[in-house]
C-alpha cells in the first residue's frame, strides 16, 4: 500500500475518499501489474491511471481516439497543476516540437497519443529512449469488432505487450458486454491482467421511454423548464439533425446542428461553444459525444432509437457526470427501427451484419420492456439488480401487470424443444405454428409446442420471451447465432412451483419526469422541484452567482467552465458556504492548486451574498 496516494487524491484532485475500486486499481499500476478497469461513464476511470502516473517514474502515456476529447481532459489536468500535453495531428509543428522536447526533458506527468500515431515505428523508437510510467488505453472498447465503436487502429494496440513487457498496462471502457470483454482481453494480451468490473449503475439518470406519437411535441414538453440546461439531442441522420435543430431554433431554442457533413471549422465552433456554456442545445449525429468530457451535461434525448444498448448507454451516459440527476429521454417507434435495420444490412460483412441485428434486437428489447428499465439495462452489461430502480418511466408510473406464467411456460417448454439451439424469431414462430419452409424442413411442426401460443400475436411472444431473458430465465448466446437457452432458475417455473407477472405493454406515453436534477445522496435519486440541482430560492440564488464567476474565469482562462469546477461543487459551495481555506478544501472537488488559483475570488463571493 502506498500512502502517499490519499493525499495526492485530496491535495491535487480535490476528494476525500476513493469510488469502489480505485484504490486496488491504482495499487496495481503503483506495483507493476495490469489491469482490465470496466466503470460506467463519470465513474472515475481516468482516476485510476492518472493517480498512478504521479506516483511512477517516467512519463505516463494515454491512448485516447479522439483529439477533442485529449483536449478536454489534459485542460482538467492542467487545471489542477499536473504537466500533461497531447500529441496529435491538430497541433501546429511548433506546437509539435515543443511537446516532444517536453516529452525528452522529462516535464511530462501524462501524454495523450492517438493509436495510430503511438503505434508508428518512429513514435515507438522515442518511447524506448524514454523512462515509460505506464500504458493507458482509454475507450478500450474500440479494439473489439464486438463493440460498438469499433476501430481498426486499435488493433495494432496488442503489440504493446510484446514491445514493452516491464510496463504496466491498464485498459478502460465504460461499455463492454461478457463478449466484447473477452476480446478485448485477448487482443490486448491481458489474459494475466486482473479485472476489475464495477457496477454499470447510474442511479442519478432517470431513463424514460415514449412511444414516438408527434416527437416535436413531445420534445418541446419535455424541454419546457430546461432552455439553459446544457443538453444533447441524437438523431440517426445528418437530414433529421438539420430539420431538427431549425425547428427548435424556430421555436426560440439556442440550438446547433453536429454532424460529419458539415465543415471541420463549423464542428469546432460548436462544439467549443458547447464545452463552454455558450451554447446550451446540441443536435447531432450519434458521432457526437464520445470526444467530449463535459460534466454538466443535465440530459440527454435519443429522437431515434440507437442501434445498439452500448451506444445508447455511452450516450446517455453523457449526462450528470457531475453527479447530480439528470435525464435520458428515448422517443421509440419502430419505423425508426426498420430504418435502423436497413443501415445495417447495407453492411457486406456478413458477420457485422449478424452481431449488429442481435445488437439492435436488444435495444428493441429495452424500449419495449415493461418492467424496471435500469435492470433491463443494467442485464444486458450481466450485472443483476436486487430491486427495481425507482428512477426510470416504468418504476415511477408501472403498466398494469398481467399474469403470464402458463404462457411463460408455454415459451421455456419450447426453447427446451428445440434443444435450445434456435433463436428468439424462430422459438416465436414454433410457438404460433408457422409454416415457413425453414421450420418444416426441420420438422419442428412436429413437436408437442408447435402452435400452442397461436392465440397470441407475434409481439406479445417477443415481449414474453424478451422479459423472460431481463429477468435471467433464458440466457441469450450472443457469440452463437443469439440461440436461447435455458438458465437453471428456470427450473421452478418450468415445474410450476412459481409465477410470473408481465406488465402490459403501453399504448400511450408514460407523463414526462419533472425537471430539475438534484445531488444524488446515498445512491438514490429524487426532485425537489425547479432550478439547479433543486435548491431553495437562496442557495439557488448563490449557485447563479458562483456560475457567473466560473464562466468569467473560465473564459479568462481559455478554458470551458467545468474545468474550473464542476456544477456539483459549486452546489456544494452554495449550500455549505465555506469561510475560510479550510472550509473550502472540504468542498468536492477542491485541491490545494485549486484553492491556491481560485479559492480567494469564490470565497470573497460567497462573502458578500
Amino acid at each position: 500500500m502506498c500512502p502517499q496516494i490519499e493525499q495526492t487524491l485530496k491535495d491535487v484532485f480535490g476528494f476525500a475518499s476513493f469510488r469502489p475500486q480505485q484504490r486496488e486499481i491504482i495499487e496495481d499500476l503503483l506495483a507493476g501489474r495490469d489491469a482490465f478497469v470496466l466503470m460506467p461513464t463519470g465513474g472515475g476511470k481516468s482516476l485510476c491511471y492518472q493517480l498512478p502516473a504521479l506516483h511512477r517514474p517516467g512519463v505516463a502515456i494515454v491512448v485516447s481516439p479522439l483529439i477533442s476529447l485529449m483536449k478536454d481532459q489534459v485542460d482538467a489536468l492542467k487545471a489542477q497543476g499536473i504537466k500533461a500535453a497531447c500529441y496529435n495531428s491538430a497541433l501546429e509543428a511548433q506546437e509539435a516540437r515543443q511537446v516532444l522536447a517536453r516529452l525528452h526533458g522529462g516535464e511530462l506527468d501524462l501524454l495523450y497519443v492517438a493509436p495510430e500515431r503511438l503505434m508508428s515505428e518512429d513514435f515507438l523508437g522515442r518511447l524506448r529512449e524514454l523512462q515509460i510510467a505506464l500504458f493507458a488505453i482509454d475507450e478500450a472498447h474500440c479494439v473489439s469488432q464486438w463493440g460498438h465503436d469499433f476501430r481498426p487502429e486499435y488493433i495494432q494496440l496488442g503489440r504493446l505487450r510484446q514491445k514493452f513487457p516491464g510496463i504496466p498496462l491498464i485498459a478502460l471502457t465504460a461499455t463492454a458486454e461478457p463478449h466484447t470483454r473477452k476480446d478485448i482481453i485477448a487482443r490486448l494480451n491481458l489474459e494475466k491482467a486482473r479485472c476489475y468490473l464495477t457496477s454499470f449503475d447510474r442511479p442519478n439518470i432517470r431513463y424514460t421511454v415514449l412511444e414516438k406519437k408527434r416527437p416535436f411535441n413531445q420534445l418541446l414538453d419535455f424541454l419546457d423548464g430546461r432552455r439553459e440546461e446544457a443538453g444533447i439531442i441524437y438523431c440517426l441522420s445528418r437530414k433529421r439533425v438539420e430539420q431538427l435543430t431549425a425547428k427548435l431554433q424556430e421555436a426560440g431554442f439556442a440550438a446547433a446542428s453536429y454532424h460529419a457533413g458539415l465543415s471541420g471549422e463549423e464542428r469546432s465552433r460548436v462544439q467549443e461553444a458547447f464545452l463552454r456554456d455558450d451554447l446550451p442545445l446540441i443536435v447531432a449525429t450519434v458521432a457526437f459525444g464520445m470526444g467530449i468530457d463535459k460534466s454538466n451535461i443535465r440530459y440527454v434525448v435519443h429522437h431515434d432509437v440507437p442501434k445498439n444498448i452500448e451506444g445508447y448507454y455511452q450516450e446517455t451516459g453523457r449526462a450528470g457526470r457531475d453527479g447530480l440527476n439528470s435525464e435520458a429521454l428515448l422517443l421509440f417507434g419502430m419505423g425508426d427501427v426498420a430504418l435502423a435495420r436497413g443501415l445495417i444490412d447495407n453492411s457486406q460483412n456478413e458477420e457485422r451484419r449478424r452481431i449488429e441485428n442481435h445488437k439492435l434486437a436488444a435495444m428493441v428489447g429495452f424500449a419495449q420492456a415493461t418492467g424496471c428499465r435500469r435492470r433491463v439495462l443494467l442485464g444486458y452489461f450481466g450485472e443483476t439488480l436486487a430491486a427495481d430502480c425507482g428512477n426510470c418511466d416504468t418504476c415511477l408510473d408501472p403498466p398494469e401487470m398481467v399474469e403470464v406464467t402458463e404462457d411463460a411456460r408455454k415459451a421455456l417448454s419450447c426453447i427446451y424443444r428445440v434443444n435450445q439451439r434456435f433463436g428468439l424469431g424462430h422459438v416465436v414462430d414454433v410457438l404460433r405454428g408457422s409454416k415457413n419452409q425453414r421450420l418444416l424442413e426441420l420438422g419442428h411442426h412436429r413437436l408437442s409446442t408447435y402452435g400452442i401460443g397461436a392465440d397470441r400475436d407475434k409481439d406479445y411472444w417477443q415481449a414474453l420471451l424478451r422479459h423472460l431473458i431481463h429477468l435471467g430465465y433464458v440466457e441469450q448466446d450472443v457469440g452463437n447465432f443469439s440461440v436461447l437457452k435455458l438458465h437453471q432458475s428456470s427450473r421452478p417455473l418450468l415445474r410450476g412451483e412459481a409465477t410470473l407477472q408481465m406488465g402490459r405493454p403501453r399504448t400511450k406515453p408514460a407523463p414526462t419526469a419533472e425537471a430539475g436534477p438534484t445531488v444524488a445522496a446515498g445512491g438514490k435519486s429524487g426532485r425537489a422541484g425547479k432550478g439547479p440541482a433543486g435548491l431553495a430560492a437562496a442557495d439557488r440564488e448563490i449557485f447563479e452567482q458562483l456560475r457567473r464567476l466560473r464562466k468569467e474565469i473560465a473564459d479568462q482562462d481559455g478554458v470551458p467552465p467545468f474545468v474550473v469546477f464542476s456544477d456539483a461543487a459549486l452546489v456544494a459551495m452554495a449550500t455549505q458556504q465555506p469561510k475560510d481555506d479550510k472550509e473550502f478544501l472540504q468542498i468536492h472537488g477542491v485541491g490545494q492548486y485549486k484553492l491556491e488559483r481560485y479559492g480567494e475570488r469564490f470565497l470573497n463571493a460567497i462573502s458578500k451574498m
